[in-house]
Formats: C-alpha cells, sequence, structure tokens
C-alpha cells in the first residue's frame, strides 16, 4: 500500500464510488412481480363489476395479503437476482415508501378512470380501467419506479 500515489487513491475512490451508483441504479423489483400485480388487478377489476360487493372486499384484502407477504422479500429492491444483494444503504432506504407511494397512486388513477368510464357509459368500467392500469403497471412498472426512486433521492 505504501506504493500508491494520492491520484492513484482519488482514482480507485471515485472508481468504487462509481461502480456503487451503478449497482444502485440496477436495483429494483423483478419484472415478474409487475406482471403478476398487473393480473391481480385485472381480476379485481373482474371482481368489481361482476361479484357481489363483500367478494369484492374479500378479494381486495387476500390481494393485499399477498402483495404484502411477496413484497416483503422483494419490497426494498435489494434481492433482484439470487447472486448478488446490496446493503440497504446502496438499495435505498426509501425504496419500499416509494413503491408504496407509487401502488397508492395507482389505486387513485385507477378510481378515476373508472368514475370517467362510468360517466361515459362504457360498460364494466372497473374492469377496462383494471386493464388499462395493468398494462401500465406490467410495462411500465419498473422504468415507473426507477423514476421516482430518482425523484424520492431512493
Amino acid at each position: 500500500m505504501d506504493g500508491i500515489a494520492p491520484d492513484q487513491a482519488r482514482a480507485a475512490l471515485e472508481a468504487a464510488r462509481r461502480a456503487q451508483r451503478q449497482v444502485a441504479t440496477e436495483v429494483g423489483l423483478p419484472r415478474w412481480y409487475w406482471w403478476g400485480m398487473a393480473c391481480g388487478w385485472i381480476v379485481l377489476g373482474v371482481i368489481g363489476d361482476f361479484g357481489p360487493a363483500w367478494l369484492t372486499a374479500a378479494a381486495t384484502l387476500i390481494f393485499g395479503a399477498g402483495h404484502s407477504t411477496i413484497a416483503s422479500r422483494l419490497l426494498d429492491g435489494r434481492r433482484r437476482t439470487d447472486q448478488v444483494q446490496v446493503s440497504a444503504a446502496v438499495a435505498g432506504r426509501r425504496t419500499p415508501l416509494v413503491v408504496i407511494g407509487m401502488l397508492l397512486g395507482l389505486v387513485a388513477l385507477t378510481v378515476v378512470a373508472a368514475l370517467a368510464l362510468d360517466a361515459d357509459g362504457v360498460a364494466h368500467p372497473r374492469t377496462w380501467s383494471a386493464i388499462l392500469i395493468a398494462a401500465v403497471i406490467g410495462f411500465g412498472g419498473p422504468e415507473i419506479l426507477r423514476v421516482l426512486r430518482g425523484w424520492a433521492r431512493a
């Protein structure tokens, strides 16, 4: 270690910081998570349109419990693959809050879309709004999360 010049040490530290930032930008939830949530979203919309109110409430609770069980393992974003696990400091401690905020926003968007479709006279507005938001979740979930994590500095 005695033979390292200050410039070389600074360059090595900067390379390490750059690698850490690169890994942090790769942190996220696996693609199957987003498509699973999108499918559940559609099922809830269909049940909301065709099932009784008690079934809709029960399905919502079951979906929430299932999601929280799966998300509790994945939500911190640290286990994207089986081969790499990064520390919470690298993954960002705000990632779970960002995901929860994103989900609340998607719920609000689903409700607004269903109300707009219902006002327009569309048959089965809950199903159609769920399909719309499910497409957003399935195709854009990881990218939306990446942008929101950047805004929240998570």
